[in-house]
């Protein structure tokens, strides 16, 4: 009677832990940014901005501006006040759609990356020095999307979730093959 209950029990925190992982596991999010998403400019702004809904911390290379033709933006030293991340921008090349890529460490740990897409409606006046930069520069956007293999973190529910989800699947288990020795008929 007893494995009985503590199978019951180990069976319902389970699924407890499953229906609770989804909403231990949020991250922040982007809650704006400047240029915002979608934003059609007649002029190249000097920085950017990122307001997160959490205190972040930033990694090596955390802010990325890439032309649709693969001409990267020069991106100075970002700052981070809170949820705030800011970084000062040297704008290059000719309108077309940009891609402002960026990754935080949120307030758990985990790593958080996005996009934001906004279009220059007229070129930038300083296009002819940055251009010569722009093979060294093409290459480089490609190699973080690419070489970014899935992880736990990526899907978004922490390891720390998963070994919690197989401890108690092992509890399980044991129950289980604790109650079936005890039912057995001794000879």
């Amino acid at each position: 009677m007893i494995p009985r209950r503590v199978f019951g029990a180990v069976l319902a925190a389970l699924t407890g832990l499953v229906v609770l992982a989804g909403p231990a596991s949020a991250h922040t999010e982007l809650e704006s940014s400047s240029p915002a998403e979608g934003a059609a400019l007649d002029a190249a702004p000097a920085q950017v901005r990122l307001t997160f809904g959490e205190p972040v911390t930033l990694p090596p290379d955390a802010i990325e501006v890439v032309g649709r033709d693969g001409v990267s933006w020069k991106v100075g030293t970002p700052a981070v006040d809170g949820g705030v991340v800011t970084a000062p921008v040297t704008p290059s090349g000719p309108a077309q759609a940009y891609t402002l890529t960026w990754k935080v460490v949120a307030k758990d740990g985990d790593n958080v990356t996005g996009n934001v897409h906004f279009t220059l409606t007229a070129p930038v006046a300083s296009a002819a020095p940055a251009a010569a930069s722009s093979p060294t520069a093409a290459s480089s956007p490609a190699a973080p999307t690419s070489a970014a293999p899935a992880t736990l973190d990526s899907v978004g529910i922490p390891t720390w979730v998963w070994v919690l989800v197989a401890v108690a699947g092992l509890l399980a288990v044991i129950v289980v093959g604790i109650r079936q020795l005890r039912g057995r008929p001794k000879d």
